[in-house]
Formats: C-alpha cells, structure tokens, sequence
C-alpha cells in the first residue's frame, strides 16, 4: 500500500512536461488486437491501468515490450480467451476488449468491469449498440458471453453520448461489413485520438470531432506506429496544483482546445494563462476568486475529470463557489476527506457548494477515487503542515510519477511504501 507525503505552503515555479493519455491510450491497446501484427505506441504512459490492460492483453497471447516510453505489442498470436480474471474485473477499460475480440475471434466472454467507485456506469449501452450489429449476448453471474456470425454495419443512435459505449462500437466496426453510423457519439478528444490510430492502421472513419462518426469496414488493418497524445487531464491537474498553490510555471503538452473551459475558468478565477505551441505559462499571484457555478458536461464542456481537483481550488479561493456534477452521480467521495482538512463542503443532491478562503490544515486523509486523490494532493499543496494521502494506488492508475512532476514544480512531496 502507498501513501503520498505533502508539506505545504511552498508556491510552485519552474517546468513539467505531460505524460500520454490515459484515457486515449486505454481503447488503443485493446485496438490493437484487431490486427495480427505489431503495434507501436510512443509516450504511452507507463501507469498502472495500462499495465493491468498489458497483462490481460498478455494471457492471450500478445507479446509485449517497453522501450522507455514506447511499447510495443505484437498481437500475431493472440487468443480469445475468457477476459474474467481478476485484473480484467478490477478496471474498466476491460470492457473495450468486447468489441475488439467480436471482431477478430467473432466471440467473447468478459465480466463486468471494474474502476473507481463514482457512480454506476451501465454498459447497457454497449450491449443493445452490439445488438444491433448482430451480436448474441448472455448475461449471467456478471460475465458477458457474446458471439456473432458476421458483424454488420447498421444506424446507432445512442440516448446519450457515452465515451466508452463509441469506443466499443468503432472497435466493432472498423472491420464490419458495410457502413456503420454512430450517432451522438461522444466528441471527447480521446474518441478522435482512437479514430486517428484507427485511421493510421488502415481503417475507414469520418466525422472526427462530431457527433456523427461514419465507419466504413475493410477487410484488415495493417502494422502501424502512434504518437499517444498528451493526458489532458493530467495537465489540467497540474495547471490546477499552480493555481492552488500560487506561483508560476510553465507545462509542457497543453492542447487548448482539449481543456478550453478549464483554462476558461482558471483565468475566471485570476490566473493568468499564455499557450504557445502547446504549452501552458500559467501564473497566479493573487487571491483567487469564486468562478461561481460550474457545471460538469460531456465534452466540449467542462470534464467531470478535474471536478474534484476544483473542490479543493475552491476551497482556497474568495467566495462561496458551485460544482453542479452531471455525470457521474458518487463524484463526490473526496468532499468527506476535504472537510476535514478545513474545507466548507456541503452536498445538495447533485451539487457541491464551497465556502471559500478557507485556512486548510495538513492532517491524514484517504483517498477513494483516482481523481480524489489527486484533489487530496492539491488540497496537501495549500495546506498548513503535513498531509498525508493513504490509499494512493488509485493515483498510480492515473499518474505515471505525480511525485516527480509535482517536485519537478518545487513541491515538497513524496511517496510512502508501507
């Protein structure tokens, strides 16, 4: 078990650069099965998502190896075995793996994933999308049995943009017979950072950024090399740690339009932001003000990924503030820890409102989330003395080294093995 060591109260200066996607890398791996050849992903982060995905991906079969930051995967050999282990049930990307393997193995079981606890997140989506397209399913004792005679391509038009539901469906797809059209697919950047590999290995795929993606289907793919792009998530945690903390910094691999209303309201609240040629000079200096309501929306809006790092931002800054949560229903699971710290949290239904300008002090606290944790080490960031954040494993699915970046940042932090 890790732990995560944080003295607070020094402002933070100096340079970092982001890690690849999390989130655009995971469908990539399991992208990577649907043709018997290598893969070559470079900045692929080394974190431990991506390796729970490698060790499935390597009990089929895939040889895998890391040369620093690339990997590469050879999936010539790979066999549909059950996906049912415990790693495959202990992380959500897992679920990726079905539309992948009904269109190379044309069968598939797999259990019901896992991931942090923020809500409930059906696959109810996944399952009536791959109906459609001709896919069997059964359903018992949480394992997913599928098979297919032949993948069609057929209308989806989804109740609601779902970012794992149009990944599944572009897996399945890409090698369907016919034409597949995704309607009100998500537009997250990581869905068109799926499509450009996709594209790149042979695939035929328009509407890239829309909510109406076309999927031609082809008989194969072929052997290709992918630059992962940067995590915008993580660059949004590191842009947050600065504001939090004051100081002046500069992050290396910001996409503006990736974190448009990130930066958006990082400025609201007095933070002055230049970007140029995908980096982030970032300076705050002043008392930070409220942004007053935020609310949490399916990209292009503002990410339910970074509404926990705000938490503790506002809980630092002058006036009362609002996060109105959309998406995932149990994001609040950090508000518990952030009180007790000297945060003024109170939750009404789906809404967190702060009493800011509050006096934080280090204490021992847990974190329960990935994206709680990095909150809790934002929150260490400001806070008066020692804070000490338990449970940290669920950071290390997000953060190659948040330590490192964040002491690379003249943080005083550190891990803890115990």
């Amino acid at each position: 078990m890790s732990s995560v060591v944080v003295s607070g109260l020094s402002s933070l200066y100096g340079e970092v650069s982001i890690q690849g996607s999390k989130n655009a890398v995971l469908p990539i791996l399991a992208a990577s099965l649907l043709h018997a050849g290598v893969t070559v992903l470079k900045d692929c982060p080394c974190i431990s998502d991506v390796c729970d995905m490698l060790l499935v991906m390597e009990d089929m079969g895939c040889q895998v190896k890391w040369d620093n930051s690339t990997l590469i995967i050879d999936a010539t050999n790979a066999n549909p075995i059950p996906v049912t282990g415990e790693t495959a049930k202990k992380t959500r990307a897992s679920i990726l793996f079905l539309g992948a393997l009904l269109s190379r193995n044309k069968q598939a079981v797999i259990s019901y994933p896992g991931g942090c606890t923020i809500g409930k997140r059906p696959i109810d989506i996944h399952i009536n999308s791959l109906e459609k397209m001709g896919v069997v399913l059964e359903d018992e004792d949480n394992v997913l049995t599928c098979s297919v005679l032949r993948l069609r391509g057929t209308r989806i038009e989804f109740p609601s943009p779902s970012v794992g539901a149009t990944e599944n469906v572009l897996l399945a797809a890409v090698l369907a017979e016919g034409i597949t059209e995704i309607v009100n697919a998500a537009r997250e950047p990581e869905i068109t950072a799926l499509c450009e590999f996709l594209i790149q290995s042979g695939a035929k795929i328009s509407g890239l950024g829309t909510s109406c993606l076309r999927i031609e289907g082809v008989d194969e793919l072929h052997d290709t090399s992918y630059q992962v792009p940067p995590d915008r998530i993580v660059a949004g945690t590191y842009l947050t740690a600065v504001a939090a903390a004051s100081g002046y910094a500069v992050i290396h691999g910001v996409i503006e339009r990736d974190l448009a209303e990130v930066i958006y309201v990082l400025r609201k609240m007095g933070c002055v932001i230049d970007l140029r040629e995908n980096k982030a000079f970032i300076k705050r200096s002043g008392v930070l003000q409220s942004p007053g309501i935020i609310i949490t929306e399916p990209f292009p809006g503002f990410p339910t990924d970074m509404q926990s790092q705000f938490l503790s931002l506002m809980s630092v800054s002058y006036g009362e503030s609002v996060i109105e949560e959309r998406i995932f229903e149990a994001r609040f699971n950090v508000v518990e820890e952030l009180n007790r710290m000297g945060s003024l949290i109170n939750i009404e239904e789906k809404r967190a409102i702060v009493q800011g300008l509050r006096k934080l002090k280090g204490t021992e606290v847990v974190a329960k989330d990935l994206r709680g944790g990095a909150a809790l080490i934002i929150a260490g960031l400001t806070a008066e003395g020692i804070t000490v954040i338990r449970n940290t494993e669920y950071v290390e699915r997000g953060y190659v080294d948040i330590c490192k970046d964040l002491r690379n940042l003249n943080a005083n932090i550190r891990m803890l093995q115990v």
